[in-house]
């Protein structure tokens, strides 16, 4: 691993893949190694490790490169190209090129093409996917995802919504207090890396957990501390950094509850601190075990 700028640690390249990752430069069409590729997994930024697409969405472009009519969402941000007729598209997570996207040319339903260099991804096969997910509340979204981001053995770290009753919910709706809805970030995390247990320290130690229904100058039960836990040993596990507090004398008013589903946040949230090149203004870093 090397380091870069925002303190965010990527993997080192070789000089092909720096052309084509940091220069925006295109490897030649059909010498990829994912072109007439078709195994089922995962296919990751070849910079930062992010998950960017699924198997089940990769088809046959006839282009010479891996097409795909989905990302997975959140994953991979379009911007207009340097030559201000194509749309390029990066890593949402790190900002590494990946290709470009075409539109309305009919291969799939999705009348959706993403053009991608091979050279730009890692593939991980469905049987050796051990990543695991956690979901924590703790505000305003922007700064959970902030320092979550900011772990090594984080693979990815995205803004939504969890814990209401309101299917698909935007954040106009989540903003109002009525949903149900607080607002979560999803984090997708290396075990082998970076344990769930450090996470939750992470967690109670970047924001106020004695704070009820708000978290500084954000109120409403939209900005809640909460951990939905996905397993019973994620459970056991949170519960227990919630007692050591307690025991600390902390009047902890985190709420653990049981995964709900998960509701991806709208792509401006994404990212947020590190597009902006700020920090955030509510959540700071104070050690607490």
């Amino acid at each position: 691993m090397s380091q870069t700028n925002n303190d965010m640690k990527y993997n080192e390249l070789t000089e092909q893949e720096r052309h084509v990752i940091i220069n925006k430069g295109t490897e030649y069409p059909f010498t990829g190694k994912f072109d007439d590729f078709y195994e089922k997994g995962t296919y990751t930024c070849k910079q930062c490790d992010a998950t960017l697409y699924k198997s089940t969405s990769k088809f046959d472009g006839h282009c010479g490169w891996p097409s795909f009519d989905d990302e997975i969402e959140g994953a991979v941000k379009h911007q207009v190209d340097v030559d201000g007729r194509r749309t390029e598209i990066v890593c949402a997570n790190c900002g590494g090129h990946l290709g470009h996207v075409f539109f309305g040319e009919g291969f799939t339903d999705k009348n959706t093409r993403h053009c991608v260099n091979s050279i730009s991804m890692n593939f991980i096969a469905d049987e050796e996917q051990k990543y695991e997910i956690a979901l924590f509340a703790s505000g305003c979204f922007w700064g959970t995802e902030y320092w979550m981001e900011k772990q090594e053995g984080v693979i990815s770290a995205v803004s939504g919504y969890a814990g209401g009753s309101v299917n698909n919910p935007t954040y106009g709706q989540v903003s109002t207090g009525t949903t149900g809805h607080a607002e979560v970030v999803e984090v997708t995390f290396d075990p082998k890396k970076i344990s769930y247990g450090e996470l939750v320290k992470l967690f109670f130690e970047t924001h106020d957990p004695t704070q009820t229904d708000g978290q500084g100058p954000d109120i409403g039960t939209q900005y809640r501390s909460a951990i939905f836990y996905n397993s019973d040993d994620q459970k056991f596990i949170a519960e227990k950094y919630k007692d050591i507090l307690i025991e600390k004398g902390y009047a902890v008013a985190t709420e653990i509850t049981q995964a709900t589903e998960f509701y991806t946040a709208e792509s401006y949230h994404q990212n947020y601190y590190k597009r902006k090149g700020s920090s955030p203004y509510c959540h700071f870093y104070k050690a607490k075990f």
